[in-house]
């Protein structure tokens, strides 16, 4: 399991995200969009922040004016839940936590199974894995959604994956800040 440095840090306030330096913003930040720090370091520029929803809002600005293969390869950062990256212990530490909230490290043999085929025909589909926010779903919700989500339109599908990536960063941005902070103006 790769380590996050946001989850290795304490909370962070406005004032002082608004403070940092590119590298230390970052340093920070870099880990909130799976294996993407090319999104935290874009996203410093629109400093300073007036909340975490201000804060957000340019992290996904920097992902939606990204060129196609940019986002494609952002899309294809996101490890395939309960996949290869799970199976090897390769997941990053938010990852991790995430897919084991919504039970998927504790899957029965004939769930690995059934999740494996699933997740391999969405790939084929799209051309990137499947991608969601578990914490609104539950386990059953998720294999139901990989199945409904595997046969829809691909750019219908690119929407769909860049609203969870939001979904999964803002969460995200929220563990990392204070919570007296987190939507209050600095």
């Amino acid at each position: 399991m790769t380590p996050s440095p946001a989850a290795t840090q304490p909370p962070f306030t406005l004032a002082a995200i608004n403070g940092m330096d590119r590298a230390g913003f970052v340093s920070a930040f870099g880990a909130i969009f799976e294996h993407s720090p090319w999104v935290a370091e874009a996203a410093w520029a629109a400093r300073p922040f007036a909340s975490i929803d201000a804060l957000h809002a340019a992290m996904v600005a920097v992902v939606r004016g990204c060129d196609e293969a940019r986002l494609i390869a952002l899309l294809c950062a996101h490890p395939e839940l309960a996949g290869r990256e799970a199976k090897r212990g390769e997941l990053t530490q938010a990852s991790d936590v995430e897919q084991a909230s919504a039970g998927l490290t504790r899957l029965m043999p004939e769930e690995v199974r059934l999740i494996d085929t699933l997740n391999r025909a969405y790939q084929d589909r799209h051309g990137f894995p499947f991608i969601a926010c578990v914490k609104h779903y539950t386990k059953v919700g998720i294999f139901a959604e990989l199945e409904r989500r595997a046969k829809r339109d691909t750019a219908l599908e690119r929407e769909e994956a860049l609203a969870q990536i939001s979904f999964i960063t803002r969460g995200r941005l929220a563990q990392a800040m204070d919570g007296s902070q987190a939507s209050r103006a600095a």
